[in-house]
């Protein structure tokens, strides 16, 4: 088994590599308000030398009332494109803390056909914290190039598939919120929204995935997904409260070689605030 993910690069790997052709760098940092950080405000004060900044509340479907739904195709690859990146360039992807909002932006990538798209190992908290080149100042636009965005719609659950994959069991769900939120202790951060989880669902809440902003080991991950009720030999599908974290357990069990696994992109943001919908509460 690899001791590390194939979808993971190192601050070594990416200092020796700044400036090269061909090379995006891309803050995808995104917080909770609980958290008390301004993505924006971060990105415009400190950020890896030549990095530009992914909206995650703007890089979405302009049609859809849900929070942070994947946008078609061509608002990606305007988008994208806008801000110099290409399907064909190295895009290395980052957040603040290391394991929380990055792996949304890596999977979006991956999704329209960005098949050279990575993650930074330990996030730019503590790439700082090393004393890694920092770029400070406003930042550079960079030429907008043209991004040829190819979606692989079988990656995404829908509602309607969500609902027959509760009734029949035939995929295992794997839930990215806080336990209390999942147990239906605590409420929701959007207003108006059940607490609880959808029948069946397990829970995996990030932390227990990575450690000081780095992602645990292959072994150590298969022993949380082990934990939570996962087995790793059937098809999974991530949720989570709007589709950002989700794609978190997406990247981790991509690193361990699963490939039979779906986003539900509407996760709890539509399945909670519905009427119709069934909930549980308590441990799964």
């Amino acid at each position: 088994m690899p001791d590390r993910s194939p979808y993971l690069v190192s601050f070594d790997w990416l200092v020796t590599r700044l400036g090269s052709p061909g090379l995006s760098i891309v803050d995808g940092s995104w917080y909770l308000p609980a958290m008390g950080r301004d993505q924006h405000a971060d990105f415009a004060e400190n950020r890896i030398p030549g990095a530009v900044f992914f909206d995650q509340d703007d890089i979405v479907d302009p049609d859809s009332a849900l929070p942070h739904a994947l946008p078609p195709a061509n608002v990606f690859a305007q988008k994208v494109g806008a801000l110099g990146i290409s399907q064909t360039d190295t895009i290395v992807v980052y957040d603040g803390p290391g394991f929380f909002s990055a792996p949304r932006v890596w999977w979006m990538f991956r999704y329209f056909g960005a098949e050279n798209a990575y993650l930074l190992d330990g996030g730019f908290d503590a790439w700082r914290k090393a004393g890694q080149p920092v770029e400070t100042g406003a930042p550079r636009p960079a030429p907008t190039k043209a991004f040829a965005a190819e979606a692989q719609p079988d990656q995404v659950a829908s509602f309607e598939e969500m609902r027959r994959i509760v009734e029949s069991g035939n995929r295992q769900i794997a839930d990215a919120r806080p336990a209390g939120r999942f147990n239906g202790e605590m409420p929701e951060p959007r207003e108006g929204m059940r607490s609880g989880h959808m029948p069946g669902a397990r829970n995996t809440p990030i932390p227990a995935l990575a450690e000081d902003g780095k992602m645990k080991s292959p072994s150590a991950l298969r022993a949380v997904f082990e934990s939570a009720g996962i087995d790793l030999s059937k098809p999974v599908v991530t949720s989570c409260g709007s589709g950002v974290t989700a794609a978190a357990i997406s990247f981790a069990l991509a690193s361990l070689g699963h490939t039979d696994l779906k986003l539900y992109d509407g996760s709890w943001s539509e399945w909670g605030a519905r009427s119709d919908t069934p909930v549980e509460t308590g441990e799964a």
